[in-house]
């Protein structure tokens, strides 16, 4: 089986798997104007299909895309023709940048079988694979997928606080620097900058190639990481604005033999919810 990166190669050869599902998880930030719905209906991987990253979430939350129920999440990827022995490969527009959100959810839910496309769609452009290009469509529902919520994914508030507090966990933050120090200021309206009282930064940008669009070499990873603290031993919980990009950094610390959680509820929620002194200011510790 494959691990939870594939190359544009390996993926190219596996198209005619009647077990492989493709999906498009692009997702972009609000203040870009991009759409990552719009844009798979122009130009997509063959036979792809679209994860909603904001649709498939709980309704119900005020915060955004959190996570769903289990029985929720079986129902939107069942309807994507998704099953319990399919091979699911995750791709965005951006090369490496929501996927990882994506491929985390189906690791909350107890999927084995997914991985991200290295470099996403355009790794797969460079190589000169096909794009299609006619309006998408597969066929509804058909697949069987239902899963359990895994808790060892996650990571709520109050783990959060007990982590900080204890230092039982390393705190990754995967926001800019100047987002981190409070120097610029949060990209939603009224969220205040700065960042939680004992968290270390590593803006996501840093676990990516040159290019931006794939992950470091494991070595270089590791090592990266071991500028934080962190040991293959080490309890790490990874943090954003949203929920997002913090999903990059678990990826690359599952490519590293080391299981993340991912703070859901990331800046968002800490930031609304959280007294004046938990927010702090300044470079990182």
């Amino acid at each position: 089986m494959t691990g939870n990166i594939v190359s544009p190669a390996w993926l190219s050869e596996s198209l005619q798997d009647p077990k492989l599902i493709i999906l498009d998880a692009s997702w972009h930030m609000p203040a870009t104007g991009r759409s990552g719905s719009e844009e798979f209906g122009q130009q997509r991987l063959p036979g792809a299909r679209f994860f909603d990253i904001d649709k498939i979430s709980d309704s119900t939350a005020d915060l955004p895309h959190m996570l769903p129920s289990a029985e929720d999440f079986g129902r939107a990827v069942a309807a994507l023709g998704i099953g319990q022995d399919t091979h699911v490969v995750i791709y965005d527009a951006l090369g490496l940048f929501s996927a990882p959100r994506a491929w985390w959810m189906f690791k909350v839910f107890g999927h084995p079988f997914v991985s991200v496309l290295a470099g996403g769609l355009p790794a797969w452009r460079q190589s000169g694979f096909a794009i299609e290009t006619t309006p998408p469509a597969h066929p509804p529902g058909g697949g069987d997928f239902s899963g359990e919520r895994d808790a060892t994914w996650i990571a709520d508030m109050a783990q959060v606080e007990a982590a900080l507090a204890s230092g039982d966990a390393v705190v990754l933050d995967a926001r800019s620097a100047d987002r981190f120090s409070g120097a610029q200021p949060e990209p939603r309206p009224g969220l205040p900058s700065g960042h939680m009282p004992r968290a270390k930064s590593l803006p996501f940008q840093q676990v990516l190639d040159p290019q931006g669009s794939n992950l470091r070499p494991s070595p270089e990873l590791a090592s990266l990481f071991a500028t934080c603290g962190i040991t293959p031993t080490t309890p790490v919980i990874t943090s954003c604005g949203s929920g997002v990009s913090a999903c990059i950094l678990g990826l690359a610390l599952a490519e590293i033999g080391i299981k993340p959680r991912i703070y859901d509820g990331s800046w968002c929620e800490w930031a609304s919810r959280q007294p004046a002194h938990q927010i702090a200011v300044g470079q990182n510790p």
